[in-house]
């Protein structure tokens, strides 16, 4: 099954920089980066603060290591990591994603 693994970033620098490690490293077949402003409490004080918003697109057997590695290279404490599965789609882009996932030998 595949999957939209979502997460935020402080700036854009460490955005692309994590995004391009995870695709070169075949976790992820791609990554979606947007703008945002977000607005949450952390440690008791309500925050606003100018992120990036990231959506890599992978699968279950590569999740855990994305998640792992995610992280790992994250600046965050704690880092937004959610899951959204992908039931169903343009069969060509899924056959993409899949290929792209695959280690080239």
């Amino acid at each position: 099954m595949f999957l939209e693994v979502h997460t935020s970033f402080s700036n854009l620098s460490e955005a692309k920089l994590i995004s391009r490690k995870l695709v070169e490293e075949h976790l992820a077949a791609c990554a979606n980066l947007m703008p945002a402003c977000s607005i949450y409490r952390w440690k008791g004080k309500l925050e606003e603060t100018d992120e990036v918003i990231v959506i890599f697109k992978t699968d279950n057997e590569h999740y855990p290591k994305l998640e792992a590695r995610l992280n790992e290279l994250h600046s965050y404490e704690v880092p937004m990591i959610t899951v959204t599965k992908i039931e169903t789609g343009y069969e060509s882009y899924l056959s993409w994603m899949g290929n792209s996932l695959r280690k080239e030998e």
